[in-house]
């Protein structure tokens, strides 16, 4: 509970906008309707991570969130290999694409590009997932920023403005000791002493 990330309710609107119904056509007006809403979408979700960079893990989530963002606004969705949906057991999310056509996601195709960045990595069952690279950035900081929170590791609590004293100014050794900026990697309640330490 001592973790208090900022702006968090871009995360829910973010997240929000993945569910929004978006047009199938693989041109014209669905085309761009489809790849500005996901922009938008990743453009909060990228947001909160920029404003939140210095909690444990969140770089590896900005840097994932940007493949990903890369991947689906130059391709106007997430290209899915057909060997990967396979081979992660997921032949029905195969024959939907292929019968439905465009979403989120669509079919890797010749004229996709930067396919490197696509869901071309199969995770078996029981997961069962097509993912990408940014998908594992992405789950690499999460699990970072979890074990960091479980052990008690916390972004900087110090207010805004306010600055450690120094000189004649500085606060005596029997005053209240100062939290330290911890920057992610301190345990709670670690302050500074009258001597700096």
């Amino acid at each position: 509970e001592a973790l208090r990330p900022r702006w968090w309710g871009l995360v829910l609107l973010g997240l929000g906008f993945q569910f929004v119904p978006l047009p199938d056509g693989v041109a014209g007006i669905d085309l761009v309707i489809r790849t500005a809403v996901l922009a938008l979408s990743y453009s909060l979700l990228l947001t909160f991570g920029l404003v939140n960079v210095r909690m444990p893990g969140m770089f590896l989530v900005v840097i994932g969130l940007a493949c990903n963002m890369t991947v689906i606004v130059v391709n106007g969705g997430m290209p899915a290999s057909a060997q990967a949906l396979i081979d992660s057991g997921q032949e029905d999310v195969l024959a939907y694409l292929r019968d439905q056509g465009a979403d989120k996601h669509h079919l890797l195709t010749e004229d996709d590009q930067l396919t490197f960045l696509a869901d071309v990595i199969a995770v078996p069952q029981p997961i069962g997932q097509a993912i990408s690279v940014g998908d594992i950035l992405v789950y690499m900081g999460l699990t970072w920023l979890i074990v960091a929170a479980m052990r008690g590791w916390t972004p900087s609590a110090r207010p805004a403005g306010s600055r450690q004293r120094r000189g004649r100014h500085r606060r005596g050794a029997t005053r209240e000791p100062e939290p330290l900026p911890d920057f992610g990697f301190l345990p709670p309640g670690a302050t500074t002493s009258g001597t700096g330490r």
